[in-house]
């Protein structure tokens, strides 16, 4: 062998490739699984598309179904899908942290001691300890939220204390990885008036949607906010201004609405008033017929899907602290600021380009796949976008549509699904380990703007 030929590059070099190679193959192998006769009740299997979709659905937290779950799915397939949904919000939680590990390693020394200082939640380097992490959490979380079900379900709804426990696990699993799944066909709407069992769904998915970083660091500073780093305060803000705004909005909204909170008891709208607003963080339950909801409701609802929950958590969208920063830098140009700042520590300019590139590509995308749908169906736009959304933050929530849809456009809405979930996350990380620094600099030159 030649000593001087040029040494074989790897197959994968990124460590967002290895996350999207990884996440590709754990579809395959779910779709493989979902397509077998055992995981279909009745006689014969699943069609591929019904498969596809169900596993990439399940694999990266959405929710999504074009069939009825718990009637078309066996126990043997129920199971299938909720291993795919604890893999992928387990999956999600560790990529993402690794990867802004990896991130801050490709950093000059300076750039990786400010990463260090402002993101204590995360050891870099030591992997274990992310891993182990994000074990802890979510067994924790979940084992809880368990209980907290199959109790209510077995003392107050009289179920039998396996059907309970099976049930209350399901829900628990699927509540804290922003997953959307339910048992029940209707997903929440028998439980609408029952804090008992709307509250810990509430709690699991909230927990699950601030993302490892966010949850670490309180656990280990949770007395003492003044140390906690920028991203902890701005995901904790942020996700309790745009949950209280939703929450108020429509319950207000819905308020009168006889089809959706108008049928309810008075002391029951605000709990379903919150229940969907914490839905569009990226759980995807719903309490009430979505497809009945009013226009602004929905329309209210895209945009808070979009924004989704959390960095490095099992929530979907462009992420709370992407949304933030863009509306940190508007509100410093119009008030001619020269810097970026927020919660005393000025933002350097390459990390509002990247949520500027985040923001603006996944707008484009569901711009795109909104008119690809408009012009390929006879549906409302309305009710498209909103189920592209939907789709692409990995909410779950849904007017019904995605079963109603040719074989296309389900397989559209999948690979919407797919993008959105590690879309962000890759390109983030692309994004910051790309970071270059050019020895020169252009003229400038200043276009008119406006």
């Amino acid at each position: 062998m030649d000593a001087a030929a040029p040494a074989r590059r790897p197959f994968l070099r990124h460590p967002a490739q290895v996350v999207a190679v990884a996440f590709a193959v754990a579809v395959a192998l779910g779709t493989a699984l979902l397509l077998l006769p055992v995981s279909r009740r009745g006689p014969g299997g699943a069609t591929l598309v019904e498969a596809l979709f169900t596993a990439v659905s399940a694999l990266c937290v959405t929710g999504h179904t074009v069939v009825d779950t718990r009637e078309h799915w066996s126990t043997g397939g129920l199971v299938v899908i909720l291993a795919l949904a604890q893999v992928g919000g387990f999956g999600i939680m560790t990529s993402a942290s690794l990867l802004g590990v990896f991130a801050s390693r490709r950093m000059g020394l300076r750039s990786r001691m400010v990463t260090a200082t402002e993101s204590r939640g995360l050891e870099l380097g030591d992997v274990r300890t992310v891993l182990l992490g994000v074990v802890r959490v979510s067994v924790l979380v979940e084992a809880v939220t368990a209980v907290a079900l199959t109790t209510r379900l077995h003392v107050g709804y009289g179920l039998a204390l396996p059907s309970a426990m099976w049930e209350g696990t399901f829900l628990a699993v699927s509540a804290f990885n922003n997953a959307g799944f339910a048992l029940r066909s209707d997903s929440m709407t028998d439980f609408v008036g029952d804090p008992w069992m709307c509250l810990p769904v509430i709690i699991a998915a909230t927990i699950g949607g601030l993302g490892f970083p966010v949850l670490l660091e309180l656990r280990r500073q949770f007395r003492l906010p003044k140390l906690w780093s920028l991203h902890t305060k701005l995901t904790l803000s942020t996700t309790g201004i745009l949950l209280g705004a939703g929450w108020v909005f429509l319950t207000l909204n819905e308020w009168s609405n006889p089809a959706t909170f108008g049928a309810l008891q008075w002391y029951e709208r605000p709990l379903a008033g919150l229940l969907q607003a914490s839905a569009t963080r990226s759980s995807g339950f719903n309490s009430v017929d979505i497809a009945s909801l009013n226009g602004g409701s929905w329309l209210a609802m895209d945009v808070l899907m979009f924004i989704g929950g959390g960095s490095a958590s099992t929530a979907g969208g462009i992420k709370v602290t992407t949304f933030a920063l863009l509306l940190v830098v508007v509100l410093a140009e119009f008030r001619g600021e020269p810097s970026v700042t927020v919660f005393s520590r000025k933002v350097p300019e390459r990390v509002y380009r990247q949520a500027l590139t985040v923001a603006l590509v996944s707008v484009g995308v569901v711009v795109t796949s909104t008119l690809v749908l408009v012009e390929t169906t006879d549906f409302p736009p309305d009710r498209l976008l909103f189920e592209v959304v939907s789709s692409f933050a990995t909410v779950g929530l849904s007017t019904g549509l995605p079963a109603q849809l040719p074989d296309g456009g389900q397989v559209l809405l999948a690979a919407l699904m797919f993008l959105g979930r590690l879309g962000p996350i890759t390109l983030g990380a692309a994004l910051a380990l790309r970071e270059r620094r050019r020895m020169y600099e252009f003229p400038e030159g200043r276009p008119i703007i406006g």
